[in-house]
C-alpha cells in the first residue's frame, strides 16, 4: 500500500510540475490591422484617402520593382488598414487576414505550438514593418496575425503623424469575418486565445447570424460570421468586413457625402440601426469590401439583448 501510495503522489507531482511547465498565453491586447487584397490599387487608395479620410504612411514595393505591394493606411497610432495590390488566393473573398497586437511573440508562438496549432518556426527576424510578427490559421482557413510593435518599427517611428483631422474614424472598433464550424471556432477563438463572447446577432429572425468576442486584453471585438454556402459572389465583402467607430454616424454619412470623391463612388448609402440597435453606415471598397462606420452606443440608449435564437443547422466547412 505505501509503494502504492508514492508512486501516486509522484505521479501527482509530476503531473503539476507539467501543468506548472507548460507555456501561458500571452496578453492580446487588441486589433492591430486588417488586410485587404484590391483589384485596382489606385481605386482602393482614392477610397481610403480621398473618401474616408486617411493618410497613406509606409508602402511595400513588390521585388525588383518600384510597384507598391503593400500599401498602409493609419487608423491611429495602434492600428491600420493594408492593401494588397495583388491577385485574392481565395477569390471572390478579399480578406487577406486580421492582426492583432501582443506583448511576447515568442510566447505566442509557444503557446500556440504547445496547444497544437501549427506555428513557423522561431524566426529571430522582423517584418518589413520593423516589427515581430507570424501567421496562423484558424479553423476556417483565415489568417490570423500576431504582432509585437518595437520601439524601431514603422508604427512606433510614425506615432503622432499622418492622423489627418480628415478621418472619419480615429479607431477600429471590431473586424467580422466568414466562419464555418462554429464549435472549432469558439474553441479557438475562446477556449485557446481567450476571447469572452458577449452578444448575439440574427439577421432573419429565425437562426444566429453572428457572434461577437471581446479580446482577452482589451476593448476591441471581433465578429464572427455565420453563413451558408453556396453564397453569392458580392457577399464575401460585406461578411468579411472592417468597423469604424464614430461618435455621429448622421454627421459621419454627411461628411462623406459632402467630399468631392462621393461623385464617383457610385452606390447609394444611407444611415441606419442595426440589429445591435446601434446607428451605422455601410461604405464599400471599389472590390466590395465593406467598412462599416458605427456609433458605438445603442441609438435610444438601451441594452438589446444577446439573441437566444439556434444556431444555423448546416454552415460551410
Amino acid at each position: 500500500m505505501r509503494n502504492w501510495m508514492l508512486v501516486l503522489a509522484f505521479c501527482l507531482l509530476s503531473a503539476g510540475s507539467m501543468a506548472a511547465d507548460a507555456p501561458k498565453r500571452p496578453k492580446i491586447t487588441g486589433i492591430s490591422h486588417i488586410a485587404f487584397y484590391v483589384s485596382d490599387l489606385a481605386k482602393a487608395q482614392a477610397y481610403w484617402h480621398d473618401l474616408m479620410g486617411y493618410d497613406q504612411y509606409f508602402e511595400l514595393k513588390k521585388p525588383n520593382s518600384e510597384e507598391t505591394r503593400i500599401a498602409f493606411y493609419k487608423i491611429n497610432d495602434l492600428q491600420h488598414v493594408e492593401l494588397f495590390n495583388e491577385a485574392p488566393v481565395n477569390p471572390p473573398n478579399m480578406l487577406a487576414h486580421i492582426a492583432f497586437h501582443t506583448d511576447d511573440i515568442e510566447g505566442m508562438r509557444a503557446y500556440l505550438k504547445a496547444n497544437g496549432i501549427d506555428v513557423p518556426g522561431k524566426g529571430g527576424g522582423k517584418t518589413k514593418a520593423g516589427d515581430y510578427a507570424f501567421m496562423v490559421k484558424d479553423p476556417n482557413g483565415t489568417l490570423v496575425e500576431f504582432v509585437q510593435s518595437l520601439p524601431d518599427g514603422v508604427e512606433a517611428q510614425n506615432a503622432g503623424k499622418h492622423q489627418p483631422a480628415t478621418r472619419i474614424s480615429s479607431a477600429i472598433y471590431h473586424v467580422g469575418f466568414l466562419v464555418g464550424n462554429v464549435q472549432k471556432s469558439m474553441d479557438f477563438w475562446g477556449k485557446l486565445l481567450g476571447f469572452t463572447e458577449f452578444w448575439r446577432g440574427s439577421s432573419d429572425g429565425k437562426e444566429i447570424s453572428w457572434i461577437n468576442l471581446r479580446c482577452p486584453d482589451g476593448q476591441d471585438y471581433v465578429e464572427l460570421m455565420l453563413y451558408k454556402l453556396p453564397m453569392p459572389k458580392g457577399q464575401y465583402g460585406t461578411k468579411n468586413h472592417v468597423a469604424l467607430e464614430v461618435p455621429d454616424a448622421q454627421a459621419a454619412l454627411a461628411t462623406i457625402q459632402a467630399r468631392p470623391a462621393f461623385k464617383d463612388y457610385g452606390r447609394e448609402i444611407a444611415m441606419q440601426t442595426g440589429k445591435n440597435g446601434k446607428r451605422q453606415v455601410n461604405i464599400f471598397d471599389p472590390d466590395g469590401s465593406r467598412s462599416e462606420v458605427m456609433e458605438p452606443k445603442t441609438a435610444d440608449g438601451s441594452v438589446v439583448p444577446s439573441s437566444t435564437l439556434p444556431l444555423p443547422a448546416n454552415v460551410f466547412e
